[in-house]
């Protein structure tokens, strides 16, 4: 039975999307591909139609978590309040794919860590129009600072076993990122 390329593109999305999740909750190495397939609803053998191999999936996969699908300048105090809370860091799965891929993806293919690179450099470039400076020099390197500061933030916070110094780190990473005014609008 013939797949039209709208079902084949949705088909690749919901890959993408379970891969995603998985990968950001469990890491790289810990996840087959079997279990990807599991996730998206489909059987391991459709996998090959979509990617060439683990180390593919691995990279489109970061290029599709890191396409950004809002604005931060919206609201930006809303998006660190969001950002550095214990909801986002109890939810790895479905948080920040910076804080949950950044570290492992050192040791995967360059077309992932291309991918990376990239959307570091969107992420820099929408918080750069979103904090205040006095010329894009000063914005740029509060967006730098800051995304910085916050995915540290995440991904210390996660990694401690005690809940009051994880819930500190949060709070005290936004009270300096306040204090600096490096996001305020």
């Amino acid at each position: 039975m013939k797949v039209s390329r709208e079902q084949m593109s949705a088909n690749r999305t919901r890959i993408l999307d379970a891969a995603s999740m998985l990968f950001r909750d469990r890491g790289f190495d810990a996840v087959t591909v079997s279990e990807v397939m599991k996730a998206a609803g489909m059987t391991h053998g459709a996998f090959y139609g979509h990617f060439a191999s683990k180390d593919d999936l691995i990279a489109q996969t970061v290029t599709h978590a890191l396409t950004p699908s809002d604005s931060v300048s919206g609201d930006l105090q809303a998006y660190l309040d969001a950002y550095l809370s214990p909801h986002h860091r109890d939810h790895a799965a479905t948080g920040c794919p910076t804080a949950g891929l950044a570290s492992p993806l050192r040791h995967q293919s360059p077309e992932a860590r291309e991918a990376m690179t990239n959307g570091l450099r969107s992420q820099i470039d929408r918080l750069s129009d979103a904090v205040s400076g006095a010329d894009a020099d000063e914005r740029r390197r509060a967006a730098i600072g800051s995304w910085a500061a916050m995915v540290g933030a995440v991904i210390l916070a996660r990694a401690v076993d005690d809940p009051a110094l994880s819930d500190e780190v949060l709070a005290e990473t936004r009270a300096w990122i306040d204090q600096r005014g490096a996001a305020c609008c």
